[in-house]
């Protein structure tokens, strides 16, 4: 089953740079063996904000592709219209978020006939013809799945879901905005202008106004999507852009530099290759609350780490913004922190760092042969052999070192904090013991009594006795990467695994299969990283369905080749549920016992975000799955921060 999020990114590297600020006698100066120190922190306007940017924004054309700067731009133009914070979905210029209990939620039989664009039992947007795999009405799994004749009658499930949104909204210029402001949006997003997923838009039968402040959205029939309660499109200015066509709005000035909101603040200028300057709203929906604090609110490009350190300790930004990449200068915000120079904040998000363990190699696809074929003895088939790798990892020590303590060892595909974390699933934690008692019992063995060398295997299911557990791992040749595997290769050794390790280019390493080595499923470990947009837990990713393979063009997540129809089905069951429904729950917290029994990859850590503020800077909150300025109306300072 395909769904807008099964398919993620997956990353290179994040690059390292030294933790030294450039050395002039008008810039505060830092090492890494001290903060920085004798520089006046002067308290910049009380009324005017500064957050710096770690690039200049592309467009701020909501339609154009913005940038992640951008993005923060926009935050501060828009609220919402709904935000995702601390892994919940919350409304701003809704009323409320639509579901099944409220009754703003409804799955309907329709009736379909041949040739009727649908979506087919796999997710896939179809024209119904004879042949066609479907779910019919009230079929919510695969056990129900018909295949269409072409002829006789036929229903299909359609979802119905309606949006309120608040009756005091209006523009910043003070038009009121309307559910028609919604609709016209839709429309932008279904023009092929527009630099958008059509994903959503392309499952759509119908997004319409039902009265002034109403929408409605009408899926395609087939189409059951747990993500419906997002499914409101942001309002865009009509009354301003309807003038234009979808192709001109991504230039236009009106558009892609100076765009309409509703939000806290409304721009003021652009200086092209230095700052971006807001204005308060007046006409903010929530002024009378007393939003935003600040008058003014600045954003300026620097790019460069380092110099944008030393502009925060001058008190020239006040926060920067995750865009800029300080995950390399974690040493000095710390050391500024505790010098009570600056504020750090690190969130996990839902990238993971992995270790990817290579179960199933392609080679393994036309049958195991390692007489005639050559074909790599099968060293990892055994999850007792899997677990005694998970436990001999000291993942706490690249937690430490690498990532200097600011996140925690991840015990699966969601972080402890979700909703959706499985408390009751199988931990590794760093046991050395633990781990080669779990080995011995896979049938490996120190049987030379030299512990320098690795263990060899005497009774291990499909493998020559005699065989050494060494292992072949490959990852990219990034600076923490390289202190990853220096930390690994070490640990693994203390439970007799050896490691031959090759470092390639992000290009060979990614390469497509066959050749390359993740995608091509040639590696018995593999240290990559894998992201997504959203919130739900990604067991997608470890479906049989995604192995990359000759018949899927090589193009798949899976790249493990794991397989377990119990697997599967868990996540199949949560992919089709609703979150208002059991299955939902059930089907991800299974799917992630399973997992963390099989095995089929280790998670090393999560991939930090990082940002800074000056001291005197409150209510910043750097969340894992929201904008980093989802709340800039509430962002105060000095006097305003003992409220």
């Amino acid at each position: 089953m395909r769904t807008r999020l099964a398919t993620p990114w997956i990353l290179a590297a994040v690059m390292l740079s030294a933790c030294q600020l450039p050395s002039d006698r008008s810039t505060p100066t830092a090492t890494a063996s001290g903060p920085l120190s004798g520089v006046p922190t002067p308290t910049p306007g009380p009324r005017t904000l500064t957050v710096c940017l770690g690039e200049e924004p592309n467009t701020l054309y909501p339609f154009g592709g913005p940038n992640a700067a951008a993005r923060s731009v926009l935050a501060a133009v828009y609220d919402g219209p709904i935000d995702t914070v601390g892994y919940q979905t919350q409304p701003v210029i809704l009323t409320q978020l639509p579901s099944l209990a409220n009754g703003d939620v409804q799955v309907a039989p329709v009736a379909v006939s041949a040739e009727q664009p649908v979506v087919n039992a796999d997710g896939d947007l179809v024209n119904l013809a004879a042949g066609t795999r479907v779910r019919p009405a009230g079929c919510r799994g695969d056990d129900c799945i018909i295949t269409y004749d072409g002829v006789s009658p036929l229903q299909m499930d359609q979802m119905i879901v309606t949006y309120r949104m608040r009756t005091d909204l209006s523009w910043s210029d003070g038009t009121p905005m309307t559910a028609e402001d919604s609709v016209y949006s839709f429309g932008l997003a279904s023009d092929p202008a527009s630099a958008v997923n059509t994903y959503l838009v392309d499952r759509t039968q119908t997004y319409e106004a039902a009265d002034a402040a109403t929408t409605q959205w009408w899926s395609l029939p087939g189409f059951i999507d747990r993500h419906y309660a997002t499914n409101f499109w942001a309002p865009a200015p009509r009354h301003l852009w309807s003038q234009y066509s979808a192709a001109q709005l991504a230039s236009a000035e009106i558009s892609s530099r100076t765009p309409l909101g509703w939000g806290p603040y409304v721009i003021q200028g652009w200086s092209a290759g230095d700052r971006i300057t807001l204005a308060r709203n007046e006409r903010y929906f929530r002024r009378s609350e007393g939003f935003p604090k600040f008058e003014t609110l600045v954003f300026r490009f620097t790019a460069d780490p380092n110099q944008a350190l030393s502009e925060l300790v001058a008190g020239r930004c006040d926060i920067l913004d995750p865009s800029i990449r300080l995950d390399g200068h974690a040493a000095l915000l710390k050391e500024l922190q505790s010098g009570e120079q600056a504020q750090a904040f690190h969130s996990p998000g839902m990238t993971i760092e992995w270790l990817g363990l290579g179960i199933t190699p392609a080679a393994y696809d036309d049958g195991y042969d390692t007489a005639v074929a050559g074909d790599r003895q099968d060293l990892l088939a055994d999850a007792r052999t899997r677990q005694g790798i998970a436990y001999c990892l000291d993942r706490q020590s690249v937690v430490d070192v690498v990532l200097l303590g600011e996140t925690k060892v991840p015990t699966g595909l969601v972080p402890v904090g979700h909703p959706l974390f499985q408390p009751t699933a199988a931990t590794y934690a760093h046991d050395a013991a633990a781990g080669i008692a779990l080995l011995e019992q896979a049938g490996w063995r120190d049987t030379d009594g030299k512990p320098e060398t690795p263990l060899s295997a005497v009774s291990v299911e499909r493998v020559a006795p005699g065989t050494p557990l060494l292992l072949n791992y490959y990852t990219t040749t990034a600076t923490q990467r390289r202190q990853v595997v220096e930390l690994l290769t070490r640990s693994l050794a203390d439970c007799q695994i050896g490691l031959n390790v090759q470092f390639l280019s992000q290009n060979d390493l990614y390469a497509s299969g066959p050749a390359g080595v993740l995608f091509g499923r040639r590696f018995d470990l593999v240290e990559y990283a894998m992201g997504v947009e959203g919130i739900d837990p990604p067991c997608a990713w470890f479906t049989t369905g995604e192995i990359p393979q000759a018949s899927n063009s090589w193009i798949g997540t899976n790249v493990t080749g794991y397989k377990n129809p119990a697997y599967d089905a868990a996540c199949q069951s949560a992919l089709l549920a609703m979150p208002d429904e059991a299955a939902y729950t059930e089907g991800y917290l299974q799917a992630q016992s399973i997992f963390a029994n099989d095995l089929p990859a280790i998670p090393l850590y999560f991939r930090l975000r990082t940002a800074a503020a000056r001291p005197g800077i409150c209510h910043f909150e750097l969340d894992s799955t929201a904008n980093p300025l989802w709340n800039v109306e509430s962002i105060d300072a000095d006097a305003g921060c003992t409220s």
